[in-house]
């Protein structure tokens, strides 16, 4: 290419080198928050764009994409105003005109929004945040007829980025990464920290830091893959133990409700779980219902479970909000059967009777509940508030336990 169109990429570290030059076909990067993986991948993205390749870059949200398609498109700046590449900034793609040659980024919380679309070169950012569908369904089948290349980035997320994740299983994200150590030579992972970034400076770093806990730390600067930490009161293999496929005829239902801290829409989740017993005195967790709620939203949530498990009573925490969520219900259907808790000590005092009836085998889930399961087992005093342990801790706490003095009941 001459001068003055000279491609302008930025210089790879060593790390961003590794998985650059790697030959594998299926290629799995776990790095830390501004480790340099998104710009290492816009640099492999031009250099196959160049060859001749069409490359298809997702990533859950138009926000993800911007730091990609910043770093292509003033790499490709000379060549787009030259006209021998055109691009299109709604759509975000870059193609040479007449020909299959192409680079396009596109947002993908789940599969069918990249259902339509072929590529040469696939590029998952941010995989762990995507429903596994995204790969397994849509993105494996568009390869199969030139035996394209697939490239999945991810960092761990922790429970306050778990929590706007559109994936069944907070956990696929490292489970591929396990299992791709041994799948053979097409396929090969990557891993280095935010520390490895030479070009990331220590105030930066300390910005993205300051206010993270150290298991969050862990995962989302360290790149370490957690699915439990000690001290917290669950552990994966209890919980696993004593799990069943089918819940026995129950003598008891409850519906809890975690309310989210405002009364608006924000990333803050409500907690909706419901649980029951059976006449032997063990507990069965049957749904978890937890998610982004509007007020008014959740409360039909919460009496829409209640009269499908024909259940027993509501309980509700008045810690935020005072009366608001028996207010919001009572508005609603004021024949449920209600009852207001506020606590009366800390969370983790509240869990602790409630995690000794699940070591002795007395509490059961029904089925998996990846996010459920993930805080139950990660989250420790001091870290965001959890809203699916707590509305579970709420059930059991009101149908397994005699000494109801964590509450303060109406």
């Amino acid at each position: 290419m001459t001068k003055s169109l000279t491609v302008h990429l930025p210089k790879p570290h060593n790390k961003q080198i590794e998985f650059l030059r790697h030959p594998a076909k299926r290629k799995v990067i776990r790095a830390g928050r501004r480790g340099g993986k998104t710009v290492g991948m816009s640099i492999y993205a031009v250099e196959k764009f160049l060859e001749g390749k069409r490359v298809l870059y997702a990533a859950p949200t138009s926000d993800q994409i911007a730091r990609f398609w910043t770093t292509i498109t003033r790499a490709l700046q000379e060549p787009i105003e030259s006209k021998v590449f055109t691009k299109n900034e709604t759509e975000h793609i870059i193609e040479k005109p007449g020909t299959e040659q192409r680079i396009r980024a596109k947002t993908a919380w789940n599969a069918d929004t990249l259902r339509g679309d072929y590529a040469d070169e696939l590029i998952l950012d941010e995989f762990q945040l995507m429903n596994e569908d995204a790969w397994a369904v849509v993105g494996a089948p568009m390869l199969l007829d030139n035996n394209g290349n697939a490239t999945f980035i991810y960092t761990p997320p922790s429970l306050r980025s778990r929590s706007v994740s559109k994936a069944d299983d907070p956990q696929h994200a490292a489970k591929l990464y396990k299992t791709a150590q041994t799948r053979g030579e097409r396929w090969a992972v990557f891993n280095f920290t935010s520390h490895d970034n030479p070009y990331l400076s220590q105030e930066a770093l300390n910005d993205i830091t300051q206010d993270m806990s150290s298991m969050a730390y862990r995962m989302e600067i360290m790149a370490e893959d957690i699915d439990q930490v000690p001290g917290a009161l669950w552990t994966r293999g209890n919980i696993d133990k004593y799990r069943v496929e089918m819940q026995p005829e129950l003598v008891r239902i409850v519906v809890g409700i975690d309310p989210s801290g405002t009364s608006k829409t924000t990333s803050d989740e409500a907690g909706i779980v419901i649980a029951g017993i059976d006449a032997e005195g063990h507990g069965y967790v049957l749904e978890d219902l937890t998610a982004i709620y509007t007020p008014t939203a959740w409360a039909y949530k919460a009496i829409a479970a209640y009269n499908k498990w024909k259940a027993d009573r509501v309980i509700g925490e008045s810690n935020y909000g005072g009366d608001m969520v028996e207010t919001i219900i009572r508005n609603i259907d004021k024949d449920v059967s209600y009852k207001s808790v506020t606590a009366s000590r800390g969370k983790y005092l509240r869990a602790e009777p409630i995690s000794a009836l699940y070591e002795r085998g007395m509490i059961h889930h029904v089925g998996r509940y990846s996010k459920l399961e993930d805080e139950m087992c990660l989250w420790l005093p001091g870290d965001k508030s959890p809203n699916r342990m707590d509305a579970l801790v709420w059930c059991f706490t009101e149908l397994m336990t005699k000494n109801k003095s964590t509450f303060i009941c109406k």
